[in-house]
């Protein structure tokens, strides 16, 4: 079923956005807080300070990772009960305004899955990634252990997309080089390679459905977070010294 209701939110500050989530969410209210203040140290940019903030939320991962704000979200994304995902509301409405403000272009992308899926993406198939997908344009990530790895059963995506969203900025984690899909996205799977050595390769193209799958926002929102401001330059350190991740 389409994603659709969220749009009739009003914007809210992060703060507001995840409070009908803490309940699903462990540790979020305090991660929202993080995510504000990392934030807090970009350079001046276009995005308000709760929407950017919201992408550098849903970037993060905690332990349990199952309890992980993108987790839990994309796992009430893909189930078909449309009633559970009415929480997700205010974030919803908040992280998708922000991405709409950030440009799209047409360019190839790569996903990593440490499992054969070539029986559930067969040549010709369509289909819907209801979710939000995490992908880089920087293929050479996908070595790591945590993404694709050498040994194993492994499936590279190479996508064509149109609509993926350049998050590096406001990620937590630069150096992926992330590219956020964003939900309810459509593609065609172009073809299928197996590469040798359980590594298999499936071509994706991203198409456009006749109709919305998700309810895009107002492209010239009224907000309610007008105390805050676009992301502010970060204050001169109090200390001289200090480690980066």
């Amino acid at each position: 079923m389409p994603i659709q209701g969220y749009e009739k939110k009003a914007l809210v500050t992060l703060e507001e956005a995840v409070e009908p989530i803490v309940s699903y969410v462990s540790d979020v209210k305090r991660m929202a807080y993080i995510a504000k203040m990392k934030c807090a140290e970009l350079s001046p940019g276009k995005l308000p300070i709760d929407q950017a903030a919201s992408i550098t939320l849903y970037s993060m991962e905690w332990q349990p990772q199952e309890k992980c704000l993108y987790y839990v979200l994309n796992q009430t994304l893909r189930n078909e009960n449309r009633e559970e995902v009415i929480p997700w509301f205010l974030f919803l409405r908040l992280i998708l305004t922000a991405l709409a403000q950030l440009p799209s272009k047409l360019s190839f992308v790569y996903r990593g899955i440490k499992r054969d899926m070539r029986k559930e993406y067969p040549e010709g198939k369509t289909f819907v990634w209801w979710g939000f997908s995490s992908c880089t344009n920087k293929i050479n990530i996908l070595h790591s252990k945590k993404f694709l790895g050498t040994t194993g059963p492994r499936t590279l995506f190479t996508i064509e997309c149109d609509t993926g969203k350049d998050i590096q900025k406001y990620s937590c984690y630069k150096a992926e080089h992330e590219i956020l899909l964003p939900a309810a996205r459509q593609f065609k799977v172009m073809g299928c390679l197996s590469q040798g050595e359980d590594l298999y390769l499936i071509q994706l193209k991203e198409i456009q459905p006749p109709f919305p799958l998700i309810e895009l926002v107002p492209t010239t929102p009224a907000t309610k977070v007008s105390a805050a401001a676009v992301v502010p330059s970060p204050p001169k350190p109090m200390v001289t010294n200090s480690t980066t991740r």
